[in-house]
């Protein structure tokens, strides 16, 4: 800091944290000041998640100094991190469904005389802090868990202004929010730091750092290698160095030439050399999507781009049967696959990395290994038995091809950063690659750092080099047109532009969804 600086609200000083084999932490510093958004970047692994569960009272350090409004601060759990005016928001919310918006705000400190809950109190108060994020309409006596993503992130806003918090932490805010709702967010965020709230900001999105961040700290295996660089004039290129040790860019990998002269074409018949893997006739699924056609080719990336509640979740779910639809159907190989029955869509070569990896796709307390194999387990078993060595051997080549990290087929997968754990869903699926036909990714780099993209970038490209077909939804218009080879531009439940991405830019599929315009 030089001598016109203001002294910081928070200053982490040395942060050591070791895990058994591990050491997550290695002598961290981090200074934050009251009414800035100070942005914490680095890969998947880096140690961002020990950090701020460090900062939340979650994990204790074995080394270092924490001096929050100028007085040494010992952090012995979130109790204590809430009572010194330090909340945090973790990217999967930690919101009690079935309790009301009022209750979940002031859980843990209810408001109450004789051991009696004071309900009219707390429901007037929630009501101001909802209204002083601009979130008034939101009932307070509604059951949190029927709020959209963004209504339940401002509950959890709300919780965190309820305890007088003077810094938040922010872990990926904007990962489940579409545009309109990001710039909701932005705004409440310039609102709390204009009022002298702190905010720590993690997100592997480098243009929301250049919008919302005033300074940036970079870690990198567990080090702190930049402190405090100025988040709207460092280039990307050095932040990216600084964060991989290495230049690197988002890459995409080569898209191949056409077969044919019809590669825009989504609704005709296969190409010479190009068997159709996947055909949607029809398929409605009310108050999500409808009328919806489409097709697959071996060997072709097909990547849907919509906003968030636009449908395209849901198609993928019908496709895959995690959903009956109402009408239509589904076909793979020429033949009809039973609606709502997943065991059919895996049987018939098809497998699906949903959105939500750790809730609906990984059996966390479970070992990378068990993760890996659990969609195959008859090619290891012969009369009930388990062939431990042909398995371990068969998740080791993955782990080895996807550079799972730390490359240990025992460690429990909940111990692995979010990059890492969906490294573990595809290999999943690579593992019983040989019958494959279909691989369907909800999001798959949502979570995931620069540097991690580039590789599973490299995988999804080197899959359908194998013939497998690849049916994919991202929010990042940039990586849908980066990646895939036809894209189907889905609003309001309907697809409404489908051809080559070759031919798209980001404003144009911007447009179309924004304005259901076709081109």
């Amino acid at each position: 800091m030089g001598p016109s600086d203001p002294e910081p609200l928070l200053r982490m000083r040395g942060i050591v944290k070791q895990f058994p084999g591990v050491r997550a932490l290695d002598g961290v510093d981090l200074d934050v000041r009251a009414g800035e958004v100070h942005c914490l970047l680095g890969q998947n692994g880096a140690g961002k998640s020990t950090l701020i569960k460090v900062l939340a009272g979650a994990h204790q350090p074995d080394a270092g100094e924490i001096v929050f409004a100028g007085r040494p601060a010992r952090l012995a759990g979130p109790t204590a991190a809430m009572r010194a005016g330090i909340a945090t928001i973790y990217q999967e919310l930690d919101l009690v469904d079935g309790l009301s918006v009022a209750d979940n705000i002031f859980l843990g400190h209810e408001r109450a005389t004789l051991g009696f809950t004071r309900r009219g109190d707390a429901e007037r108060a929630a009501r101001e802090l909802l209204g002083r994020l601009g979130h008034g309409e939101i009932p307070p006596r509604r059951e949190a868990g029927r709020l959209p993503a963004a209504g339940k992130q401002v509950v959890s806003m709300a919780r965190a202004l309820s305890h007088d918090a003077r810094l938040i932490v922010m872990d990926e805010p904007s990962a489940a929010l579409a545009h309109d709702e990001v710039a909701n967010l932005f705004r409440i965020i310039r609102e709390l730091t204009a009022s002298g709230v702190a905010v720590v900001y993690i997100s592997h999105r480098l243009e929301e750092i250049r919008e919302i961040g005033d300074r940036v700290t970079v870690l990198k295996d567990g080090r702190s290698v930049a402190n405090g660089l100025p988040a709207k004039t460092t280039k990307t290129d050095h932040i990216v160095s600084l964060m991989t040790g290495r230049d690197i860019e988002y890459v995409f990998p080569d898209r191949p030439a056409p077969d044919g002269d019809d590669a825009g074409d989504g609704d005709g018949g296969a190409e010479e050399g190009r068997a159709e893997v996947l055909r949607v006739e029809g398929l409605t699924l009310p108050g999500a999507f409808a009328d919806v056609s489409f097709s697959v080719r071996a060997g072709e990336i097909v990547g849907l781009a919509g906003l968030v509640g636009s449908g395209r979740s849901e198609i993928l779910e019908a496709v895959y049967g995690a959903r009956r639809p109402a009408r239509g159907r589904v076909l793979v190989d020429g033949r009809p696959v039973r609606p709502g029955d997943t065991g059919a869509a895996v049987r018939r070569g098809m497998g699906m990395a949903p959105e939500e990896r750790k809730s609906q796709a990984l059996l966390l307390n479970d070992s990378v290994a068990g993760n890996v194999t659990v969609a195959g387990l008859r090619r290891y078993s012969r009369f009930g038995w388990l062939n431990r060595r042909r398995e371990l051997a068969d998740v080791r080549e993955q782990i080895e091809a996807l550079d799972i990290r730390p490359p240990d087929p025992r460690r429990p997968v909940v111990t692995l950063s979010g990059g890492n754990q969906q490294k573990v869903v595809l290999a999943r699926w690579l593992a019983g690659a040989r019958n494959l036909r279909l691989l369907i990714l909800d999001e798959p780099t949502r979570g995931v750092d620069v540097g991690a993209r580039a590789e599973l970038y490299a995988v999804i490209r080197a899959l359908a080099a194998r013939g497998i077909g690849v049916l994919l939804v991202s929010s990042e218009v940039p990586e849908v047109l980066g990646l895939a080879d036809r894209v189907l531009v889905v609003r309001e439940g309907r697809v409404v532009h489908s051809g080559a991405a070759a031919g798209l830019d980001e404003a144009a599929v911007l447009n179309m969804i924004m304005e259901g315009s076709a081109l």
